[in-house]
């Protein structure tokens, strides 16, 4: 029987523990770059994006997110036009060469973005035929990766050719996890396919890890989730767990990381808590 986590446990069943506080940098660059990856929407990965870059800039690391999706909700959380803009279509088909011209400074001192809009729609079909077309984010990304720590990708809610190029861009991914039982039945696949790219076209590509989001442990059902998540991927689970909250979706409208929207939120401090994290397992500097 499943029951709520003692004080003293996380709900990942593991103790809780408190990530130290990282070193500052001595220099910047070169990049490691991740993709935030799931096939399912509505999982967090845009809020990820968002929060976790916000939370890496806040401790002093220069964070690049690439929009990815032509939703371009990564854009609009963070406050960035995504109209007569170039985007990053423009870099994926060739009609714009350089990448910094693109980057927009956001209202996070260290957090910029690439935008994205309902252009990168059409870009499946108009690279089909490229050469090489699986390669050609990490292309576009080689130009800028000595200017940051870490540059964050955005992707998609599909398995396609987009998502492929940024896994083959990527030297590692982050997989953003509902506590629901739909969406745990997609990882498997998403790992599956995580391991043909590095088969076939990234051999150094890792799992970062994967986070539970949305996590209610009210419910048995998202208890009982995260547990089988544990049991079945062991360690490559973070010990960070990002609960819901209807701060999430105040702060997209404000187009603001929940960092600044509510800085003293339990929700602000989760995402600290996963830069920490992650920096203290080696996926970032």
């Amino acid at each position: 029987m499943v029951t709520a986590a003692s004080p003293s446990v996380g709900p990942t069943g593991r103790p809780i523990r408190s990530f130290p506080a990282p070193a500052s940098l001595k220099g910047h660059g070169p990049a490691r770059i991740i993709a935030l990856c799931n096939q399912k929407g509505g999982v967090g990965k845009t809020t990820t994006t968002i929060n976790l870059g916000a939370s890496l800039a806040e401790s002093g690391r220069r964070v690049l997110a690439i929009d990815f999706d032509p939703q371009g909700a990564l854009s609009a959380g963070l406050g960035v036009q995504t109209h007569d803009v170039t985007t990053i279509y423009d870099l994926l088909l060739g009609t714009v060469k350089d990448a910094a011209s693109t980057i927009v400074h956001t209202s996070i001192a260290g957090l910029d973005v690439i935008p994205a809009n309902i252009d990168l729609s059409a870009a499946e079909v108009h690279l089909v035929n490229e050469v090489a077309r699986e390669q050609i984010l990490a292309r576009v990304l080689r130009q800028v990766t000595g200017e940051y720590d870490v540059i964050l990708i955005d992707c998609q809610p599909s398995l396609g050719l987009l998502t492929v190029n940024a896994l083959t861009a990527a030297h590692g991914v982050l997989i953003p996890l509902e506590c629901e039982y739909f969406a745990l039945r997609g990882v498997a696949l998403l790992v599956e396919t995580i391991d043909k790219v590095r088969d076939r076209l990234n051999p150094a590509i890792t799992l970062d890890g994967i986070l539970a989001t949305m996590y209610d442990g009210r419910t048995l059902h998202a208890r009982e989730v995260l547990e089988r998540v544990v049991d079945t991927f062991g360690d490559d689970v973070l010990e960070t767990v990002i609960s819901r909250t209807v701060k999430f979706p105040d702060a997209s409208v404000a187009g603001a990381p929940i960092i600044t929207f509510a800085p003293e939120h339990q929700a602000a401090e989760a995402y600290r808590q996963l830069a920490r994290e992650l920096i203290f397992r080696g996926a970032v500097a």
